[in-house]
Formats: structure tokens, C-alpha cells, sequence
């Protein structure tokens, strides 16, 4: 069965976010100054064939420590639906 992983990884919470500061400055430049806290990150999609929905989740976690997180900057959630 054919399952999509969503996946959002974010630089952790204790780390500075330059890009999000960055944008966050900008957006009170434009005007937007009731906009606080801005954080960029990543959202990554994939396909993954697997017999269950707990196996393509497996598939996708081992996906995100392996390669698309670097676990010491980012954290990483995910969510796994047929299709």
C-alpha cells in the first residue's frame, strides 16, 4: 500500500533562527509589526510503499535521523496518510 509522509522539521526552539529573524525584521519593515516569532524550516513530502501505515511511519522517522533533520539543530514531526 502506497502511504505520504509529511514532514516538518524546524531548527529547536533553544537555537537562534537567523532566517526567521531576518523575515520577522523585514515584516516590520512592511508594516506587519504585530507579527512576533517567525521561524523558518523545512516541509518535506514523500511516497513511501509499505505494508501498514506503523511501518511507512518507521520508514519516514528513519528517513528523517538518517538524512533530513540534523538532530543537534533540528526537530522534526511527522504524520503518515494512505494514499
Amino acid at each position: 500500500m502506497k502511504y505520504t509522509a509529511h514532514i516538518n522539521i524546524m531548527p529547536l526552539k533553544e537555537l537562534l533562527d537567523p532566517q526567521g529573524k531576518a523575515v520577522n525584521n523585514s515584516l516590520h519593515n512592511l508594516g506587519l509589526s504585530n507579527i512576533e516569532g517567525v521561524r523558518i524550516g523545512k516541509h518535506v513530502t514523500m511516497q513511501i510503499e509499505a505494508g501498514d501505515s506503523a511501518r511507512a511511519e518507521q520508514v519516514a522517522t528513519d528517513a528523517c535521523k538518517k538524512l533530513l533533520a540534523n538532530q543537534v539543530m533540528e526537530a522534526f514531526t511527522l504524520t503518515v496518510t494512505e494514499g
